[in-house]
């Protein structure tokens, strides 16, 4: 195993131990509104806190982009740290203020803006998605390969709703109501880097999503890659990471929901 994706690991379950504690005692958990059905909670900070610190004694050098602190710089850094972690310290946090349990720590290594290495960990059923670039997809030690469906009718689908006011819910409907009409069901269990997960792990045939920051995206991006699956925006192009639309299904599935999808792009 990579020694960079060990630390991440480490991190990972660093952080899981953090929110499985705060989960034993749900009703106490301070919640602060960031803006419309957008919340951050101190178990959000404080597990961020907690993956920065793994990161940062054994890469003093490296930088972060993680939700709730921004963009920081490492201790040595020029202008642009060649090496960037892409942090989401607990994804799916709307579920986790209710006890719902599906949300995970999503970790990872972007180096000179290619990913290569990604952790999503579920701290709920301790399950660990790891991939290293070019090195597989993995399911705590199991490889990884996407569902082998080829027809969208037998496909299951994960989505996620628009849940800030800026976003455009009624144009999302659309693509919803078509998509229903196409695949033999949709899911929208709420937490984007489970649900990318879940592609590579085959649970779930395709994903798709608009809004999405980078930190829900890299890591969940690189396992479908790793696993034989495709990762692009409604069009199937590669500028997913930073517009914010993904789509990432099995090269089959993936061609389908592209004719679908493609006129509903919003980039």
């Amino acid at each position: 195993m990579h020694p960079m994706l060990n630390v991440a690991i480490k991190a990972a379950r660093r952080a899981g131990n953090i929110i499985n504690r705060a989960s034993l005692n749900s009703e106490r958990i301070q919640v602060t509104r960031k803006q419309h059905n957008d919340f951050v909670t101190e178990v959000d900070q404080a597990a961020e806190a907690a993956i920065i610190e793994t990161l940062r004694e054994a890469y003093p050098d490296h930088g972060f982009l993680a939700e709730e602190t921004g963009e920081t710089a490492g201790s040595q850094a020029a202008d642009q740290p060649s090496h960037v972690w892409i942090i989401d310290p607990l994804d799916g946090t709307t579920n986790f203020i209710h006890g719902f349990p599906q949300y995970a720590v999503s970790i990872a290594l972007a180096v000179d803006g290619v990913t290569q290495q990604a952790v999503v960990y579920d701290p709920n059923r301790d399950e660990l998605f790891t991939a290293t670039r070019g090195a597989g997809a993995y399911l705590n030690n199991r490889r990884l390969r996407v569902a082998g469906r080829l027809k969208m009718t037998e496909a299951l689908i994960a989505t996620g709703f628009p849940y800030r006011e800026d976003q455009d819910v009624e144009a999302y409907v659309k693509a919803f109501v078509e998509m229903t009409r196409q695949c033999a069901g949709l899911r929208r269990p709420g937490a984007a880097s489970l649900d990318l997960a879940y592609v590579a792990a085959g649970r779930v045939d395709g994903f798709f999503e608009q809004g999405l920051k980078p930190w829900d995206i890299a890591a969940g991006a690189l396992l479908i890659t790793e696993s034989g699956g495709l990762v692009g925006n409604y069009a199937g192009e590669e500028s997913y990471l930073h517009t914010g639309e993904v789509m990432a299904a099995n090269p089959r599935i993936f061609g389908q929901m592209v004719n679908t999808l493609r006129h509903h792009s919003k980039v």
